[in-house]
């Protein structure tokens, strides 16, 4: 019963950093696509790493490329989190994006911690899984 104990306690003190990144990993996520629907594409940009600010170089530059390329996102129905994965040494959480019409999309966000916390480095579209359309 001891070493069940032991192992118990392991588990979770192991697994409490996990679960504190996937939260705040989620609610950067989660504050800039409210800030998208906001249309407020200056505080969307600050969630952006230094990289994708290097790239766009103005908040105006990243709102039109996410309104052409990302609608889902900026003008999500529902937004569901799915998993958090480390892929070649990256964090990528899923995500499932309900367009306006109802349609599903999966995009992985790829995290990158910083300074300041979490920044979002890329996101790429993934096949939405069987059952979601």
């Amino acid at each position: 019963m001891r070493h069940f104990i032991l192992i118990l306690v392991a588990t979770l003190v192991l697994s409490a950093p996990a679960r504190a990144d996937e939260a705040a990993i989620r609610d950067v996520i989660s504050s800039q696509i409210e800030a998208f629907k906001a249309d407020d594409f200056a505080a969307a940009f600050e969630f952006a790493s230094p990289t994708i600010q290097g790239l766009f170089r103005t908040p105006e530059n990243f709102g039109t490329m996410v309104r052409q390329g990302y609608p889902m996102v900026w003008r999500p129905q529902d937004v569901t989190f799915l998993s958090l994965e480390t892929i070649n040494g990256q964090l990528w959480q899923s995500v499932l994006i309900r367009d306006q019409q109802g349609r599903a999309h999966v995009l992985e966000y790829q995290m990158q911690p910083g300074e300041a916390g979490w920044k979002i480095n890329a996101v790429r579209f993934r096949e939405e899984p069987a059952g979601t359309a």
